[in-house]
């Protein structure tokens, strides 16, 4: 399992703590250090189930900064895609990726239900 986060994220730091207190063994990853890369984001895309806009950042300054709320909805899946591999901080986070499921965002139910 990775675990993909922004370690001052208050939220990734809640889900890193619901994973170790249920034990399970991840290998952390820096979601600005080591962004994900188109092909990563494209398979995980895929695996999610999930639509391209749950992978985006909403509530960042930098989505905000961009005005990707409104340029969204004209842009291509292969424009998201480079979009989101060009910067980190544009990237959903925590990011769980499984050998079979990639989990957006932290929602303790969810969670529970797939892990």
């Amino acid at each position: 399992m990775i675990f993909i986060e922004y370690p001052k994220c208050s939220t990734c730091q809640k889900a890193k703590k619901w994973l170790d207190a249920h034990e399970m063994e991840y290998k952390d990853r820096h979601i600005v250090e080591e962004n994900p890369t188109a092909e990563e984001l494209r398979e995980w895309l895929r695996r999610s189930g999930l639509e391209i806009k749950r992978f985006f950042n909403t509530s960042g300054m930098k989505y905000r900064e961009l005005g990707l709320k409104d340029k969204l909805p004209g842009m291509t899946e292969d424009e998201k895609i480079a979009l989101l591999a060009s910067d980190g901080m544009l990237v959903k986070r925590p990011l769980v990726v499984t050998e079979d499921k990639v989990l957006a965002g932290f929602k303790e139910k969810e969670w529970e239900e797939l892990l």
